[in-house]
């Protein structure tokens, strides 16, 4: 299937509108959707269908695969020669080191890609050349129980300290996971990451060098493990064994006090009837000076030269009304400025509202490395274990510093 999907016109290089005649672009992406009713087919079916009625010389087709296999898919099309001519999935390093993917100012038109929010434009670069589009982004934020809060009469917190004391307060009630902090397998990266920036630091330094185990973060994670995972402040479930995914079904069931959550847990925590509210995450001392941003690229691969109409497309793609539609569809973010000022000003969209004032301050992944991926999966398997009795955070970082600068030295001495 994968290799049908690839195949393409030849009509590499055509210019002109009159030889765009019969072009079919084809679109691999990714779904958003929890279920057939709103799967992303749906989204992009009503977009194409919209773009070719003002586009007859173009047919765009678009197959939607779910996350759990869209970046397989795409790797195997590229591998066999049939690369899409364009990809929506969770990273674009490696195409971009290989120089496979168009530079982004040689498709999209300049007030297009002005429009992008700038640290979504920085963390699509690769040696200061963009060659990701973000498609889709969202924030962190602080989410708490408000029942919960108000029967152990407390207020949300804006520092670790505070934190702690509300979660000693949770447990002294009975609550189950008075701070859920899930460091299992599924997305440990995240909640690591957000806890690095919540401490000062993060996973990089300013100039974008692998920071992973500075003082900053060995205190944050000392911190952790002795305030509120040693004291039992963390839930019966051992963090090593908390995915996210079980972290948040136990916030809409009323067990969770407190966790770190994306706007998608807003519906289903109001689903099941859980008062719920939503704070920046707290800091040291304060607030946490940047919160955890996450993005989703798009990207347009050169191999079957459609440039010209790939271009043309996502023009259309990025227009308003489509951006803010998707966004909607899945309680995302925006990642155009236009269609961010829109949100914000629209009073429906209220709820989303906290996490669109985070997004200016939110600091992304490192996906520009080649080796974020292979960094990524070395967190998932390893970073609970600084939490775990008898844990070196020191150790554990220290050992997740060497992996990452040795795997940063590969793929630079490779480019």
């Amino acid at each position: 299937m994968a290799s049908a999907l690839g195949m393409t016109a030849t009509l590499a290089g055509c210019g002109g509108p009159g030889d765009s005649s019969d072009v079919t672009l084809r679109l691999v992406a990714a779904d958003y959707g929890d279920s057939k009713a709103n799967s992303s087919q749906k989204y992009w079916d009503k977009l194409v269908d919209a773009y070719e009625a003002d586009h007859p010389g173009v047919d765009v087709e678009v197959s939607v695969y779910p996350w759990t296999d869209v970046d397989r898919k795409v790797k195997e099309m590229v591998a066999a020669g049939h690369a899409p001519d364009m990809a929506q999935i969770g990273a674009y390093a490696d195409y971009a080191a290989k120089g496979q993917l168009y530079k982004v100012d040689d498709v999209l038109s300049i007030p297009v890609q002005a429009n992008f929010e700038s640290q979504l434009t920085d963390a699509g670069e690769m040696d200061r050349t963009q060659y990701g589009m973000p498609f889709a982004a969202s924030t962190r934020l602080l989410f708490f129980n408000k029942t919960l809060f108000s029967q152990a009469g407390l207020t949300p917190p804006e520092t670790w300290d505070e934190l702690a004391a509300d979660a000693r307060a949770l447990k002294a009630k009975g609550v189950k996971f008075p701070y859920a902090l899930p460091l299992g397998p599924e997305e440990a990266q995240a909640e690591t990451m957000q806890w690095l920036l919540s401490g000062g630091d993060g996973y990089t330094d300013d100039v974008g060098t692998y920071s992973i185990d500075s003082q900053q973060n060995v205190d944050t994670f000392d911190w952790l493990k002795d305030e509120l995972v040693g004291k039992g402040l963390t839930g019966p479930v051992a963090p090593a064994k908390l995915n996210r995914a079980d972290a948040f079904a136990a916030f809409t069931r009323g067990e969770v006090g407190m966790l770190s959550g994306h706007p998608t847990l807003m519906k289903t925590a109001a689903a099941k009837g859980v008062k719920f509210g939503m704070v920046p995450m707290p800091g040291v001392d304060g607030r946490a000076k940047a919160t955890m941003g996450v993005a989703d690229w798009m990207m347009a691969f050169k191999k079957n030269g459609h440039g010209e109409q790939v271009g043309d497309f996502l023009d259309y793609v990025y227009d308003d009304k489509n951006v803010l539609a998707f966004s909607h569809e899945y309680d995302l973010l925006p990642v155009t400025s236009s269609a961010s000022d829109a949100m914000a000003a629209d009073k429906d969209d209220a709820d989303l509202a906290p996490f669109l004032e985070e997004l200016p301050t939110a600091v992304l992944y490192p996906v520009g490395k080649t080796s974020w991926a292979g960094v990524s999966a070395d967190v998932k398997k390893q970073i609970a274990k600084a939490v775990s009795p008898g844990g070196s955070p020191a150790g554990i970082l220290g050992s997740l510093q060497i992996a990452a600068t040795t795997a940063d030295s590969a793929a630079q001495s490779q480019g």
